[in-house]
């Protein structure tokens, strides 16, 4: 019988299997790495585009706030706009009434028993002071301030004796006159709420 050694061969096999896990293992290495260098070239990409995306739209939130800031700072004018055509209005209607207030008046003094000094007005009412010969004079004066309609309430707060020029004594009046719209804002007030 014939003897054949196979024990080169199985060493040369074992050989051959251990180059071909090393060649294996390495080829494994390297197409890891590829992927990897590639995965990483991909995630790259995404990032730098979503900073793109994120520069512009920061560039747009800054155009869109100029414009809101542009819109709140118009509407702010507008606002301030609308209060001054308010005043206006306020008062030419004011201008109207104390045209028609002073027009009325002149007719309403008691010729050469008095003068009028000034007029005050305020939320409230009109305060008018003057100078008078006398009490019946003042009160006539009042009488036709009452008959008037111009005026709902009508009240005397000071009537004082002054001394003029060559030792002249004449009274100094002031007067609080109500017209018809505070008057019924003041009675509105005044009542209890239920």
């Amino acid at each position: 019988m014939i003897k054949i050694n196979l024990l080169p061969f199985r060493i040369a096999r074992k050989k051959e299997n251990i180059r071909r896990q090393i060649s294996i293992f390495f080829l494994l290495i390297l197409f890891t790495s590829i992927l990897m260098f590639w995965y990483t070239q991909v995630l790259d990409r995404q990032i730098m585009s979503i900073k793109k995306k994120t520069e512009q739209v920061n560039q747009q939130i800054s155009i869109y706030k100029e414009k809101a800031d542009r819109v709140t700072q118009i509407k702010n004018d507008l606002k301030a706009l609308d209060e001054k055509l308010e005043i206006v209005s306020s008062l030419k209607k004011q201008k109207e009434k104390y045209f028609i207030l002073f027009k009325s008046m002149t007719d309403l003094v008691i010729p050469e028993r008095m003068w009028l000094e000034s007029f005050t007005t305020d939320s409230t009412g009109l305060i008018i002071k003057g100078i008078a010969f006398d009490n019946p004079t003042i009160a006539e004066f009042m009488e036709k301030l009452e008959s008037s309609m111009l005026f709902n309430k009508i009240d005397l707060k000071t009537a004082r004796m002054k001394i003029f020029k060559d030792d002249v004594i004449l009274k100094s009046f002031e007067l609080f006159c109500q017209t018809e719209k505070e008057a019924t804002k003041n009675e509105k007030n005044k009542q209890p709420k239920k």
